[in-house]
Order: C-alpha cells, then sequence, then structure tokens
C-alpha cells in the first residue's frame, strides 16, 4: 500500500488529504479529505483577493494537514511522499502549499511530488472510478475550459481551449452583473430555475467553426446589453437572463462534446467512448444534462465524479501524486512553483525539471 498526503492552495480552498493506493491493483482509497472554503472572506469583495487567499492558507494549512493525518488515522511521519499542488494557480497560494510540502518532504525524508493542478483533474475519474486510459476530458473551471485527450499519466493532447474566459468565470462575472451572490455559478444556475430560458436569443460564439475552442467572452456582453436595455431589472428580467445565458451555456457545451466525440471516434478507433468531465462547473444540472444527452447520442459514457472531488480539493492532488510516485516520479526540493502551466506541456513528462 501506498500512503500519499496531498496539498492544495492554488486558488482560494485550503486542502489536505491522505490517500492510500493499492500497488498491486491500482485501486484507491479516501483516508481523509478536508477542505476549507474561504468563500466568507472574499465575498465582500466580489470575487477571489490573490493576497487574501495567500494570508489564509498561511494561517490555515498548518492545521488542515493536521486534520487531515488525523482523521486517517495516521502520523505524518507514515506517509510514502507528499504531493503538492505546484501550478497552474494563483502564484501566492501555490507557493505557500509547495513550500509547505517542501519543508514537510525534508523534514520526513519523503519524496516530494509536484503536482500540475490541471493533471489532479484529469486522473480524478482513475481515483473515483478506476478508469483505464485513454479518454477524453472536460475540464470546466473557474480558471478552464478545454478538451483534453488523457492519453496516460504525463501524456495529454489538447484539442481545444478558451480564448477569452473560462466558463466558470462567465458565470460569476453574469453573477456580478446580475447582482447575484458568489460563487457566481450556484447562484445563476438557483436563479435560472424560476426563469424562461427562451426569452433571450444569445449568441453562440464560434459554434459554426470547425474547431473545439471556446469564446465566452461575446455571450458575457451581450448579457449586459440586454440587462442594461431593461434596467432597471425585476427579479422576473433577472431569472430570466440566468436561464437564458445557461441554456446557451449548456447548448454550446453539448455541442462542442458531440463534435470532441466524434474526434475521438475517428482518432481511436476500436477504444470505448468515454468522456469526464471535472472542475466546479460539473455540479451545473442543467449543462450536466445537456452533456449526458450528447454523450448519448454518441454511444459515449458520461462520467462525472462526485462533485467534492470535482471541485478543488487534496484528494485529487493526493492521488495524482500516487499516479505518479508509482511510475517512479520524485521532484526536487528545488521545484518552482508556476502560475501558468499548461497540461499538455514537455514538462508534463514523469522527468520534471526545476
Amino acid at each position: 500500500m501506498m500512503r500519499v498526503l496531498g496539498i492544495e492552495t492554488s486558488c482560494d480552498e485550503t486542502a489536505a488529504s491522505i490517500v492510500e493506493r493499492d500497488d498491486a491493483s491500482g485501486r484507491a482509497t479516501i483516508l481523509s479529505n478536508i477542505v476549507r472554503s474561504q468563500l466568507d472572506e472574499h465575498a465582500p469583495y466580489g470575487g477571489v483577493v490573490p493576497e487574501l487567499a495567500a494570508r489564509a492558507h498561511v494561517s490555515h494549512l498548518d492545521h488542515i494537514i493536521a486534520r487531515a493525518a488525523e482523521t486517517a488515522g495516521m502520523r505524518l511521519g507514515d506517509v510514502d511522499a507528499i504531493a503538492a499542488t505546484a501550478g497552474p494557480g494563483l502564484i501566492g497560494g501555490v507557493l505557500v502549499g509547495l513550500t509547505t510540502a517542501k519543508a514537510l518532504a525534508a523534514a520526513l525524508g519523503k519524496p516530494l511530488i509536484a503536482v500540475n493542478h490541471l493533471e489532479a483533474h484529469a486522473l480524478t475519474a482513475r481515483l473515483t472510478d478506476g478508469l483505464a486510459f485513454p479518454y477524453l476530458m472536460l475540464l470546466v473551471s473557474g480558471g478552464h475550459s478545454q478538451f483534453v485527450l488523457v492519453r496516460g499519466v504525463g501524456d495529454y493532447e489538447r484539442w481545444g481551449t478558451t480564448i477569452d474566459d473560462a466558463l466558470g468565470e462567465a458565470f460569476d462575472k453574469v453573477a456580478k452583473l446580475l447582482g447575484l451572490g458568489v460563487p457566481g455559478g450556484p447562484e445563476v444556475e438557483k436563479m435560472a430555475l424560476r426563469g424562461d430560458p427562451r426569452r433571450f436569443n444569445f449568441p453562440r460564439p464560434l459554434l459554426k467553426e470547425d474547431r473545439l475552442d471556446f469564446s465566452f467572452s461575446g455571450l458575457k456582453t451581450a448579457v449586459r446589453l440586454a440587462a442594461e436595455q431593461l434596467a432597471p431589472l425585476t427579479d422576473q428580467d433577472v431569472a430570466d437572463i440566468s436561464a437564458s445565458f445557461q441554456r446557451t451555456v449548456a447548448e454550446i457545451v453539448a455541442t462542442r462534446a458531440r463534435s470532441a466525440l466524434a474526434k475521438y471516434a475517428t482518432e481511436l478507433p476500436g477504444q470505448p467512448l468515454r468522456l469526464v468531465v471535472a472542475g466546479g462547473v460539473a455540479a451545473n444540472q442543467a449543462i450536466g444534462a445537456a452533456l449526458r444527452e450528447a454523450a448519448n447520442a454518441a454511444g459515449a459514457t458520461l462520467i462525472i465524479p462526485p462533485i467534492p472531488l470535482c471541485t478543488d480539493n487534496g484528494a485529487m492532488v493526493a492521488w495524482a501524486g500516487a499516479e505518479r510516485l508509482a511510475l517512479g516520479a520524485d521532484d526536487p526540493l528545488s521545484f518552482s512553483a508556476k502560475a501558468r502551466w499548461p497540461l499538455d506541456s514537455d514538462d508534463m513528462g514523469l522527468d520534471h525539471a526545476a
């Protein structure tokens, strides 16, 4: 059995987890998964303030790690490795987690595994469902919207990405524009339940182009213009705009998913069609339903891990660390934190360079 401590501090969740991996079967067991949200700290500002996020990580990370060990019924010295998100993310927060991991690795004499946050999302379906390679991943979060072919640990091919706003960011900006709370995604979804999704015919950028990229900036602008024309907005106006925006987004994502699955079937003939959805936006029920319909039409299996494991958490980092450790990965204490770290970059192999 291999036990790995995972530390996640890339944005506004302070998280730590201990995950056990059976070397013989590859099966995973989450022994603990502690997450502290910073929602209350950032709510007055309408979004995440990087400096406040980093300070909160400094204040709470040691306690979160101690709780993770206590919940797992272990001492920190009993783990086999220390994994931490090393990027991408808010650099102040990433530095807090990675520096803490380095200190623990040095003090305990354990290997350090520097984890790409996006890879942790990409491998979560193997943690929850034991999924075999290859498969297609749709990552939709506050910072990323992309299709990635997952061939193996450290082996990724990006097929499409956003050319402007990520989907989670678009939800947050629309929520702020409409005077809704934070985080924006759940608030827009809640308001959309009361609205008419066909009142507004918002644009669907890039859908006529033969590519798998996303663009949400123009859609966001269309929402702003509609709101300005109706001002002052009634509660029903807000609900109708929310519902129409959400319907448009769901149609965009589902259309792109159908194209991505068709590409997968063509380029990997004979491989089972599996679409994995990761990231906080995976919690949106309307988007999930649209993706389920698209997957069914393509004869594909749709896999959405439990929502607490789709959003930022330490278990996915611990698991990514365990996957890499099983293949002989071990990073130097000089490994540098990265604000940007594309999943398909040259340094995603098993021989990380500092």
